[in-house]
């Protein structure tokens, strides 16, 4: 973990580790402090928080979610001190997921289900003890702006894309995105609900901005290169999925055959299982708020990632 500081008070707290949950978190140090997103357990949100201390002149007045995965939310506990903002569909989504039984996961006997120990390593970093879930409170629909000393901060509804809940922060002074999962850089994106379509109008909507810095959700800064090589992977898998599941390929076929070309090198390829599967629903018509079955994806990934990249073992 690393404090970068990214214009004049404003500040990006990157997890430089690869894996599931590293999430970025960001703060703007003017007129009484934004954070951009918490982290996914306690220890790791007091480690960010260690970080802003050295650099925030109080703690800060607000603290807005991007979405409501618990990687970027489930220590909003730590700001007790802070209003909690965000879409209004985060905070009807935030208990979709329990830290209480991702905790119980790491202590499980997963013998023999495939998708269920592939979660569990990737739990292993994380403690979720202690966890309280703590929603936002000041929610907004499409659009929220406050003023920082002065400097407007613009909060975008862009969803649904990476989920249902989807926001951007802009800061038009400092040309500053935090991107959210609209942005996964140099890492292969995870999308829950939503639609291609809309996921590749969010990435656009970021480049209209032409932002000098973008904040991802994951993976290192970027500038405007970053949404861009975004949409490129979306689009390209996308239309190598459309091709297979006309040809009456499963996912699982799909997802093997599909050449990754230079998102191969990208962090957690073997994503590429929940991207296809995506597509397929899409094709399939069903709806993008459909109940996901997440052991299933799972289970692909990580017969997927054992198959092409692991060989076979």
């Amino acid at each position: 973990m690393k404090l970068e500081e990214i214009a004049p008070h404003v500040f990006a707290c990157l997890q430089q580790k690869p894996g599931l949950g590293f999430s970025n978190s960001g703060l703007i140090d003017r007129g009484g402090g934004l954070v951009v997103d918490t982290f996914w357990d306690l220890p790791h949100t007091r480690e960010m928080i260690d970080h802003y201390s050295n650099v925030w002149a109080t703690p800060p007045r607000r603290v807005v979610n991007t979405h409501y995965n618990g990687d970027h939310c489930w220590g909003n506990q730590l700001f007790p001190q802070a209003d909690l903002i965000g879409h209004r569909r985060c905070a009807e989504s935030f208990f979709k997921e329990n830290p209480a039984l991702l905790q119980s996961l790491k202590g499980m006997d997963v013998s023999g289900q495939p998708g269920l120990a592939g979660l569990k390593r990737g739990l292993e970093p994380w403690d979720f003890s202690g966890v309280e879930l703590t929603p936002p409170s000041v929610l907004f629909d499409d659009r929220l702006e406050i003023q920082l000393n002065g400097s407007p901060v613009e909060m975008v509804y862009v969803g649904p894309a990476h989920t249902d809940s989807d926001v951007v922060v802009h800061f038009p002074e400092k040309r500053v995105v935090f991107a959210g999962d609209v942005v996964f850089r140099l890492c292969s994106p995870i999308g829950w609900e939503g639609t291609y379509a809309r996921w590749i109008a969010a990435l656009d909507y970021i480049i209209s901005l032409n932002p000098d810095v973008v904040v991802p959700g994951h993976g290192p800064l970027c500038g405007i290169e970053g949404p861009r090589e975004m949409k490129a992977y979306l689009e390209y898998v996308r239309e190598e999925s459309k091709s297979f599941f006309d040809a009456g390929l499963s996912v699982a076929e799909a997802a093997r055959r599909i050449d990754l070309g230079p998102y191969e090198v990208w962090d957690g390829p073997e994503r590429l299982f929940f991207n296809v599967e995506r597509a397929y629903r899409e094709l399939r018509g069903d709806p993008p708020d459909a109940p996901i079955d997440a052991n299933f994806l799972f289970a692909g990934a990580t017969q997927l990632y054992l198959e092409r990249w692991a060989g076979g073992t």
